[in-house]
């Protein structure tokens, strides 16, 4: 199930699913150590002797945030309880505080007693092993603890806190936890249990006919039981209303601080590009590390997840981010990178949020022969990011701190792993992940990357390591001319495969990713070899069904929805039509020619979740997310293509600039 609802600050990362439960909490690092893991924290009302929880068939829900921040606003109707909920969530801007307000208001025309449970299934550290949950006569909270991971949960109605609470046993020994216990209305009292282990709290509250209250429930997540007292204590202190309300302004500060000319997008693509970036920001863990997704239900098929920092997604997220005025957010990623930057100039295939190397399926031996498990993109894109971070906002201390240790390590290990009869770069996998080989957007990478670092070089009067870098980039660029392109079919080739009697296999196969050509600035987007390659990707890689949108490549195999390789190639994912549409936009020169990529933004926007949320990839069919949702990916390809779609909007508009409507 994706995850339409995700509130963070870049230490606590919390994500709802469309019952309004918290499945996934990770703290202190985003997308490292979830203490959910999935599971679901639930949330129930008890009224006129009746109990239902949220996921029940009877709820109506809504799902969105309040505008321009990263405050939740999601609506539930109960039509035969004759109660409506209105939940707002936010994560604190600076501590480690998730605050919760929850409007109730009574349908009926009569006075009645309500009580609101929410229920604690925490797995601290990622394990069910070991944890405590204990009553706190003292404060009237209750918490959960395993070694240095601490979280508090509190609320209150104004005039009362916690009313009933218990703690138990779950998953274990046919208890299936305290949230049983209250289905009848009463908490049983339990103080204290260890173990596999899960807690209930309640809040009771009047309601008079037609008349609403406002609830407050609040967890506080620290190293010690003395950091979330105090945590505890501020949040009584400042009042939890007010937070939640600083914390709405606070994101909206941030999102506002930059100006921006939207041409003529439609509001809702605009309101899109907003959540984009709120929605990445959450994303990035205040350390450096960029995640790719921390939906954990992908679990239930991979047995792993996308809780990692791949420097490819890292390098393409930090991109848009840069490009869109956001470039404090994002610096910390490139010190993440110098930090796990190899001693041969290279990155690895992932890594966890902290920095350590991240789980792997690429192998350091294939057929009896050794080979660095990597894909070379990945280091390559960094620099090339690194570049246009340094031209947004001109940082060159912060620039020169990273030549010796970040640049010229990665860019030298680029200038040397390469074939030296064919002048690429050796084979490395594709960004798929999938097949090992010489790739085309492999090596538009390496030659953006290589003329970045050709450009630091000169900015910091490196002339020597200038001109070797640039002629570096040259020869891969003369290179791809030579090997990659196909003259026969007009196109580029996705790749070479360099077999071991010493054979070069040519891959035909139509590529999404082949838009790397002129969007990492090896040929211009009206090249006819660039315009061959793109109009093959939007005839062999259109997704004829009523849906839309783009494959990855021809016979994508990935959650694959239909075996009719012409009508449905592969399901259509967010960023391949994105990329589509970032080539019209390149070689459009006049607005005519804006029309259809401004069809494929609002086909982006229409397949949004109600909140916002973009998904990986698209079931061809119905139109629904697949995989994991938010993918940060997506957002970060929409926030660069509307900046694009914009800025060729205000280049073909300005006098002597090109056509006019």
């Amino acid at each position: 199930m994706p995850r339409p609802l995700v509130i963070g600050n870049g230490r606590l990362l919390i994500n709802f699913d469309d019952h309004l439960y918290m499945r996934d909490c990770y703290y202190p690092y985003v997308g490292q150590l979830n203490h959910v893991g999935g599971y679901r924290c639930r949330l129930g009302i008890w009224v006129d002797g009746q109990f239902s929880w949220l996921d029940e068939d009877a709820w109506q829900r809504s799902l969105g945030y309040r505008q321009e921040t990263l405050v939740t606003h999601a609506a539930a109707w109960h039509p035969a309880l004759g109660i409506r909920l209105l939940i707002e969530d936010g994560v604190h801007q600076r501590e480690s505080i998730a605050l919760k307000r929850i409007t109730v208001r009574n349908e009926r025309d009569e006075a009645r007693e309500i009580r609101l449970f929410l229920h604690h299934d925490f797995s601290l550290d990622g394990t069910e092993v070991g944890d405590t949950a204990v009553y706190d006569p003292t404060l009237h909270t209750v918490y959960h603890y395993k070694r240095n991971v601490y979280i508090m949960a509190n609320g209150t109605t104004g005039e009362a806190g916690i009313d009933q609470y218990s703690i138990g046993i779950k998953r274990f020994n046919y208890a299936e936890g305290t949230w049983r216990d209250a289905e009848d209305g009463r908490l049983e009292g339990n103080a204290i249990a260890q173990g596999s282990v899960d807690s209930t709290i309640s809040l009771r509250l009047t309601l008079e006919a037609g008349t609403s209250r406002t609830l407050y429930y609040w967890l506080c997540f620290g190293d010690s039981y003395e950091t979330v007292k105090q945590l505890n204590q501020y949040v009584l202190e400042s009042g939890p209303g007010r937070l939640l309300d600083r914390i709405g302004v606070y994101w909206q500060r941030w999102l506002n601080k930059e100006k921006r000319d939207f041409a003529d997008l439609p509001q809702a693509v605009i309101d899109l590009y907003k959540k984009s970036l709120l929605i990445v920001r959450t994303q990035i863990d205040q350390r450096g590390g960029i995640l790719a997704a921390n939906d954990s239900d992908i679990l239930q098929y991979n047995r792993d997840h996308y809780s990692y920092v791949w420097p490819r997604d890292g390098a393409l997220t930090a991109l848009a981010m840069s490009r869109a005025g956001y470039a404090g957010a994002v610096a910390p990623f490139y010190l993440f990178c110098r930090d796990a930057l190899t001693p041969e100039g290279y990155l690895r295939h992932k890594y966890n949020a902290d920095g350590s190397v991240g789980s792997s399926w690429h192998p350091f031996i294939l057929d009896g022969e050794a080979q660095l498990p990597i894909q070379e993109d990945e280091t390559a894109l960094v620099l090339y990011a690194l570049w246009e971070h340094y031209a947004q906002g001109r940082q060159i201390e912060f620039c020169q701190s990273l030549y010796p240790s970040l640049i010229r390590p990665a860019a030298t290990f680029l200038m040397q792993y390469r074939d030296p009869a064919l002048r690429l770069p050796l084979p490395s996998y594709d960004l798929w992940e999938e097949r090992r080989g010489i790739f085309t957007f492999t090596c538009c990478a390496v030659y953006a990357a290589l003329q970045a670092a050709a450009r630091f070089a000169q900015l910091f009067g490196d002339d020597e390591r200038q001109e070797r870098y640039a002629a570096a980039a040259e020869e891969v660029k003369q290179a791809m001319l030579d090997h990659l392109y196909d003259t026969a079919s007009g196109r580029f080739l996705r790749g070479l495969y360099l077999e071991r009697d010493g054979r070069i296999t040519r891959d035909h196969t139509v590529e999404s990713s082949l838009f790397a050509l002129f969007s990492f600035g090896v040929l211009p987007a009206d090249d006819p070899r660039v315009a061959g390659t793109m109009d093959a990707v939007k005839r062999h890689l259109a997704v004829r069904t009523p849906v839309g949108g783009f494959a990855r490549y021809q016979g994508d195999g990935y959650f694959r929805k239909a075996h009719d390789p012409e009508r449905v190639p592969g399901n259509p994912w967010i960023i391949s039509t994105l990329w589509v549409a970032e080539w019209e936009i390149a070689k459009a020169t006049s607005l005519q020619e804006l029309v259809e990529p401004l069809a494929k933004l609002r086909w982006v926007e229409r397949h949004a979740m109600e909140s916002g949320v973009l998904p990986e990839q698209l079931d061809p069919f119905t139109g629904m997310p697949v995989s994991v949702a938010p993918l940060t990916w997506s957002h970060a390809t929409f926030i660069a293509t509307v900046m694009k779609y914009a800025e060729k909007y205000r280049e073909l508009t300005r006098p002597g600039g090109g056509e006019t409507r």
